[in-house]
């Protein structure tokens, strides 16, 4: 089946069986490795992406359901000044550890920055219910939460 998207900004076409998962296209059919495939049950969110403004799990997300979709990835985010700011605030608040959530967290916590009315006003009850779907088992979460505020301080502007 022939699915046209756009990913990252830039359209595509790709003839796939329609029921692959978008996790799949994207690292094995197109070669974008950020997403990463954690426990393949949609539970840890590790392969997060955005599709029409809402974070999926890739695994769970059938390619077919993108047809016509703009789909955000870690590769796309981190060439946008937000995406570059959110993970500078990361990699300060030492909320990075081993990687390998850091892609689906950068875009959960991207979601939770850009669905804010104001983001001067996040708490971080609203953070970590932003973030609960993607695990972390190297940080504790706390320095990832730290990482939004720096993120909207040091980001002022842009969100």
């Amino acid at each position: 089946m022939k699915i046209d998207f756009t990913l990252n900004g830039q359209a595509r076409s790709l003839n796939v069986d329609p029921l692959q998962p978008l996790l799949t296209t994207l690292r094995d059919v197109i070669g974008l490795k950020a997403t990463k495939e954690g426990c393949g049950e949609g539970e840890c969110g590790a392969c997060s992406a955005i599709v029409n403004g809402k974070l999926v799990n890739t695994c769970l997300f059938p390619i077919a359901q993108v047809d016509g979709a703009q789909v955000l990835t870690l590769e796309g985010l981190r060439e946008t000044p937000r995406g570059r700011c959110l993970i500078d605030a990361l990699l300060t608040a030492k909320g990075v550890q081993c990687g390998f959530c850091t892609p689906g967290m950068v875009l959960a916590l991207y979601q939770v920055l850009v669905n804010s009315p104001d983001v001067t006003q996040i708490t971080e009850h609203e953070i970590r219910v932003g973030i609960s779907g993607n695990l972390c088992r190297c940080t504790g979460y706390g320095m990832i939460v730290d990482a939004v505020n720096i993120a909207i301080e040091q980001g002022e502007g842009l969100w």
